[in-house]
């Protein structure tokens, strides 16, 4: 059985946009802060799928292949 990813990760990020790592990274931030998330504070697949518009099928299928 297969499972689904819930957190979506700064490698994950980079995967899916092409962005280097630490853009990614810096672009997770800025969707935490929009959320008022603190630092601590994970980020799921669809926080980040709302935020940048990316449908959440194709984002999920890319991050678990």
């Amino acid at each position: 059985m297969k499972t689904t990813r819930v957190c979506i990760y700064p490698k994950d990020v980079q995967r899916i946009t092409g962005k280097t790592y630490t853009q990614a990274r810096l672009y997770l931030k800025k969707i935490k802060k929009s959320l008022n998330k603190e630092e601590h504070q994970l980020l799921s697949v669809q926080e980040f799928c709302h935020y940048s518009g990316l449908p959440y099928d194709e984002v999920l299928r890319s991050i678990t292949d």
